[in-house]
């Protein structure tokens, strides 16, 4: 009887702490403002529209992060052989300059947008950014389809992409 008691108790533990995934961005999410590489202001929702019936993979990354860094040859690996996808960047860069430059600098090819308030904006709130990078993949019905990976690798991205 301890056992099952246990049991139950380890299984309401896992529960209670696992993160929430999301299959809908909400509205606010959707309407907070970015800022483009041309530096025109744009909101998630017209991002996300202008590639309404495709899949869209979203990198939210920073030129400090080093995994982000580390990891873009298994991100330009996962873009040669996944090509159909849409590639969002999303950067969570304190300077605009520093983000442009370090797209420049290891030629980071997709769209790109500077998060305003970073991971501490509506999205980064909203899907409990705690670690990044952080990929997600929204299906061709604007769905989040793949809530969380945090390598460009992770076998679960391109099980996702048709």
């Amino acid at each position: 009887m301890n056992s099952l008691k246990y049991i139950l108790i380890c299984c309401l533990l896992f529960v209670s702490c696992s993160k929430n995934v999301q299959t809908q961005l909400s509205e606010g999410v959707l309407n907070e403002q970015y800022i483009s590489l041309e530096g025109k202001t744009v909101s998630l929702q017209n991002i996300l529209s202008q590639h309404k019936g495709k899949q869209i993979v979203i990198d939210v990354w920073a030129s400090w992060c080093r995994d982000c860094i580390v990891g873009l040859p298994e991100l330009e690996a996962l873009q040669a052989e996944k090509s159909n996808a849409v590639y969002l960047f999303l950067s969570a860069d304190r300077n605009i300059d520093t983000w442009k430059r370090t797209i420049k600098k290891h030629n980071i090819e997709g769209e790109h947008y500077f998060m305003t308030k970073g991971t501490k904006g509506l999205l980064g709130a909203f899907v409990d950014i705690d670690w990044i990078p952080r990929y997600m993949v929204v299906d061709s019905n604007g769905r989040i389809e793949l809530f969380e990976a945090i390598e460009a690798d992770d076998p679960s991205i391109r099980d996702v992409l048709k």
